[in-house]
């Protein structure tokens, strides 16, 4: 057995295990949720997304308490605390509500197919407001990735009826926000450093949403089967707070390439677990499509203006 000095040693190693570790993590949140939604209508997306918030947010404060008693700290400017809000907003909070609702229609293997396409949305993003050009490769890798999501969705489609479409769409809407945000983040993260930022956005994101909780007259997070808040629970820590800081540790000892290379496995992971856990069928077609939705990623993800902007990846 390695001992834990040996992985101290190592940090290529050690980065391996976090970043394998922090998207299996990721993988399971998709799962976390369908189960809940299993105890009732009273489980909504914005009362399970608000438990999860609020079990999440002491844990990001904590980290703000410790991160702002480091020496050398840049000082958050009134323009950074107004980026910080709309990023935060959009990235983790407007993307995670269309995600909530969207898997109240369509299975966990199929959401997360659908959010790995980010990438790409980054790559059209750059293309239309930054002007970089997307070049054959890219075009390429684009083209192939909407191909096997198109296969997998077909599949879906006559197997499960007129819903998949809503919420495929739903989700397709928290990817595309998730891109914004990652074109956006890119001058905020080196000036305050992916782990300062990560928290702070987070926060934010969870007021946005205990906020958007508040305004609704008829949702609740008392008087839920005891076994929705051990989901949440779970979800909260092993699902969000964990892998976003396994993640950053991973990539600064990797690196951002390999760490998307090792992260796009994800959706294998959910796949398999929607299967042994929510019984969610497994076909050749389904892994087909998924085959060709992690090769158009990867090669997307390999490319280094992408991987600038996807380095504080969180889910």
């Amino acid at each position: 057995m390695m001992r834990p000095e040996s992985l101290r040693n190592n940090p290529p190693l050690f980065g391996l295990l976090c970043v394998i570790t922090a998207a299996f993590a990721f993988s399971t949140k998709a799962v976390i949720i369908k189960l809940a939604y299993g105890y009732g209508a009273q489980i909504t997306p914005i009362n399970l997304m608000c438990l999860r918030m609020l079990m999440s947010l002491p844990f990001f404060l904590l980290v703000l308490f410790f991160l702002e008693r480091k020496r050398g700290q840049k000082p958050l400017l009134r323009q950074d605390f107004i980026r910080l809000l709309g990023l935060g907003v959009v990235g983790f909070y407007f993307a995670a509500y269309l995600d909530f609702v969207g898997l109240s229609y369509i299975s966990a293997s199929l959401e997360r197919l659908i959010l790995l396409l980010y990438p790409t949305f980054v790559v059209l993003l750059s293309a239309i407001f930054l002007r970089r050009a997307i070049h054959l490769r890219e075009g390429l890798a684009l083209l192939v990735s909407y191909i096997g999501i198109v296969v997998v969705f077909y599949e879906a489609l006559t197997l499960d009826g007129p819903n998949i479409m809503f919420g495929s769409l739903l989700i397709l809407g928290s990817a595309i926000a998730f891109a914004i945000y990652l074109v956006g983040c890119g001058e905020m993260v080196k000036r305050l450093g992916s782990m300062r930022f990560t928290a702070y956005a987070m926060t934010i994101a969870c007021l946005a949403t205990l906020l958007h909780f508040g305004l609704s007259s008829n949702a609740v997070i008392t008087g839920l089967p005891q076994q929705v808040y051990g989901l949440a629970l779970l979800m909260a820590v092993v699902s969000t707070v964990i892998p976003t800081f396994l993640m950053n540790a991973g990539i600064h000892r990797l690196g951002a390439s390999p760490a998307a290379i090792i992260s796009a496995m994800g959706p294998v992971s959910t796949i398999f677990l929607a299967y042994l856990i929510l019984d969610e069928r497994l076909t050749t077609v389904q892994f087909l499509g998924a085959g060709l939705v992690m090769l158009g990623v990867l090669v997307i993800s390999t490319k280094r203006a992408v991987i600038e902007r996807c380095e504080s990846k969180g889910d």
